[in-house]
């Protein structure tokens, strides 16, 4: 009986402790943010297409930008604006990393939410000597996914 009791006793301890163990596992909240990918078209007949991943960091956020069609060796400046690749605000929100050889990798001061909750839009340009000429953008939304423009209104 006293063997019985012990063993009962030991097992709701051992019990006791797992439960108390998984509560300070560290849990994820539902809130979590996920990465975006945004597709980035083409502009002016560039043959440049691909995409940027915004992947969170805390309240900052990396954008990789990955191209094809880009030219190699070539310093393409890329940006963020606010507006829509139909209408780009000119003055960029935030600067991104030149792509080079298709390329592109920079930590943004911005949370994940922040760009995906407002009209914001990825562009890049032909080149530091031709800015004025976009080669690929793509607008930022929630789930990623590129608004359905009319290829005409994307080349200018």
């Amino acid at each position: 009986m006293k063997h019985r009791l012990a063993v009962v006793l030991v097992s709701g301890m051992v019990a006791a402790g797992l439960a108390f163990a998984q509560d300070k596992a560290p849990k994820k909240k539902s809130g979590d943010a996920k990465s975006v990918t945004v597709r980035l078209a083409q502009q002016n007949k560039s043959g440049e297409s691909g995409t940027a991943r915004l992947t969170p960091a805390g309240d900052k956020t990396k954008v990789e930008i990955s191209l094809k069609g880009a030219p190699k060796g070539v310093a393409q400046p890329a940006h963020v604006h606010e507006g829509s690749c139909a209408k780009l605000d000119p003055k960029p929100k935030y600067g991104l990393e030149n792509v080079v050889d298709g390329k592109s990798t920079t930590e943004v001061p911005a949370s994940i939410q922040t760009l995906t909750a407002g009209k914001l839009a990825i562009n890049v340009h032909k080149s530091a000597d031709e800015a004025k000429v976009y080669v690929a953008c793509g607008n930022i939304r929630k789930g990623g996914e590129a608004k359905k423009t009319s290829s005409k209104k994307m080349e200018k």
